[in-house]
């Protein structure tokens, strides 16, 4: 019979701890090592490599550069992004929208703050898929009106149920939205693995605290208690 795990299987990354990189325009903070930021404590979880929570200025962002054999999508806090890529595709996404692009065997693409006076805050977050060499693909979730209040949605799946986008990966991704006092609970398999990225708010993982920017593992099969502190967005990610 599997348990709820303890404290003690909940392995907490501070957001204080995390790397940082200053270059003006944009202020990155990473869960796991990216570009100049190194650390061998900290090369990824599964098959979760990037965690990046990034501040964009006004009328600035990543400009047109390439990808391949990797799964990368943008979370939006605050502000809005203008995406275009080498698949025709060209979107401006707003809080709480997601864009998935799966870069397979090679794709170009641009992430921009189209906003002359607001800043631009999302996660960006990367996943390494099953098979090297797919086809480059595009997918969004889009919240519906049902979901505002939802306290945990599924918003990418391996394979798009309950309107989720659709990674190449044995993956489950919900985000997580809580008010003060409300709690939820996920199950974990046997032989999976959860992290648990707090993207704004405080919250208690089986009792361990974790506030904005924190993140969270655990490999212990059994419950998982999510319990918000104060208002809370998270995204929880079940991974093989």
């Amino acid at each position: 019979m599997e348990t709820k795990a303890t404290a003690t299987s909940i392995h907490r990354r501070r957001a204080a701890d995390r790397g940082h990189a200053d270059h003006g325009w944009l202020q990155s903070s990473h869960t796991f090592s990216f570009a100049d930021y190194h650390d061998t404590a900290h090369m990824g979880f599964r098959s979760l490599r990037v965690i990046n929570d990034d501040h964009v200025a006004p009328g600035q962002g990543f400009g047109t550069h390439p990808h391949r054999d990797m799964e990368i999508f943008s979370y939006v806090l605050e502000g809005a992004m203008e995406h275009k890529d080498s698949m025709g595709n060209g979107r401006v996404l707003k809080p709480g929208q997601i864009q998935l692009m799966s870069a397979g065997r090679g794709v170009t693409h641009s992430e921009f703050n189209p906003s002359a006076t607001e800043s631009l805050h999302l996660l960006q977050i990367w996943i390494q898929p099953r098979t090297r060499g797919l086809t480059p693909s595009y997918t969004e979730w889009l919240p519906r009106p049902e979901h505002t209040d939802a306290p945990k949605v599924l918003v990418i799946s391996a394979d798009g149920h309950d309107g989720s986008a659709t990674i190449h990966q044995d993956a489950d991704i919900f985000r997580v939205r809580l008010k003060p006092g409300q709690t939820i609970t996920h199950e974990l398999k046997s032989g999976r693995g959860a992290w648990l990225q707090v993207a704004e708010g405080g919250l208690t993982l089986n009792g361990v605290e974790l506030q904005t920017g924190d993140g969270a593992s655990s490999e212990h099969p059994g419950t998982l208690t999510l319990t918000a502190s104060r208002p809370t967005e998270a995204i929880l990610f079940d991974l093989n």
